[in-house]
């Protein structure tokens, strides 16, 4: 698994550009020592982690459930096509 890595030793060197640049690709993990110590999330990565799921309603069809839940957003058209292309191609 390719892990958005920063070491500590970059962070000191470069403040907090060095985890803004890398948070664009999603959650980062801070290396220290050469072992993982800690991931920092954005804004909304955080939001979503920690806001309470939409319960199911009453009276709710599974379409109506499905369509109210977020969206994590976090890959693009072509990435999905690639990976469902790599899935069914075994």
């Amino acid at each position: 698994m390719n892990h958005n890595t920063v070491s500590v030793a970059e962070i000191k060197r470069r403040g907090m550009s060095a985890i803004s640049e890398s948070l664009r690709r999603g959650p980062v993990h801070i290396i220290k020592r050469n072992k993982m110590a800690a991931v920092v999330l954005s804004e909304d990565d955080y939001l979503r982690l920690t806001q309470p799921k939409s319960p199911a309603l009453p009276g709710m069809t599974a379409l109506q459930w499905l369509l109210a839940q977020q969206t994590a957003g976090m890959r693009s058209k072509r990435q999905i096509d690639s990976n469902l292309k790599a899935e069914r191609a075994w």
